[in-house]
């Protein structure tokens, strides 16, 4: 396994998909966890397999989630965190004025809203110490407008302007920020979002697997890279 810089880790969204991942894979590496999501039998599983998993069961799309969450990134009186990867999130598939409008808000305010907020919590606690990393996770849907996909894609286009902002501000802090921006990736989120039948129409090249996503935007926010997009296929889409 990989070595990282990272003693602790805070990651949201680690019951499945690509938080889940990026939390294994620090695990193995023997860095101590605090994982965040609604679903607390997952994040009991993960807590089981691994030493030094801290759980906070919290649904970051309410304020008191967002809440208990900036209050341990603070915690001076417990291990201090080194890393925040900001991985909740979730779309919706359709035209936007046929979607419930009370879905949508709960979208922004989960990837827009307590990404912001957890990311100054975040900074708030590392720049005093001179040391601090934090991984955004974007799409590249963040690139361009995406029809039948308009808030999604809006919200992980703050996201990847917000990350590259806060990359520079803290530029000389010994703080890193890094929006990770995968492409296809085969996980919960399309079932979530009602894609089943669009992801069905795209080939097989286009899919990355979560295992390559986390170590991407693992090795990358690790050596300071504002930007991480995984895979030679969706590097050249971005470029493009």
């Amino acid at each position: 396994m990989a070595k990282y810089p990272f003693t602790c880790a805070l990651v949201t969204g680690a019951s499945s998909g690509i938080g889940q991942e990026i939390a294994v894979q620090l695990a193995m590496s023997g860095v101590s966890l605090v994982v965040v999501a609604r679903r607390a039998d997952r994040l009991e599983s993960l807590a089981a397999r691994f030493k030094n998993v801290e759980v906070i069961v919290a649904d970051l799309s309410t304020t008191d989630g967002v809440a208990s969450v900036e209050a341990r990134i603070v915690d001076s009186s417990k291990t201090p965190i080194d890393l925040v990867v900001n991985n909740a999130g979730f779309g919706s598939s359709g035209l936007m004025h046929e979607i419930d409008v009370d879905r949508l808000s709960r979208e922004i305010q989960l990837n827009v809203l307590a990404l912001t907020r957890l990311s100054h919590a975040a900074a708030k606690a590392m720049v005093p110490r001179s040391r601090g990393y934090i991984l955004n996770v974007s799409s590249v849907a963040s690139f361009q407008p995406s029809p039948r996909l308009a808030v999604y894609s809006a919200t992980k286009a703050y996201v990847t302007s917000l990350s590259g902002a806060l990359h520079e501000e803290l530029r000389g802090t010994g703080v890193r920020v890094t929006a990770l921006c995968p492409g296809l990736t085969r996980t919960e989120f399309q079932n979530i979002s009602s894609m089943e039948q669009v992801a069905r129409e795209f080939p097989d090249f286009a899919w990355l697997e979560t295992k390559d996503v986390a170590c991407a935007g693992l090795r990358d926010v690790a050596r300071g890279r504002a930007l991480s997009v995984p895979g030679a296929f969706y590097k050249g889409l971005v470029t493009v």
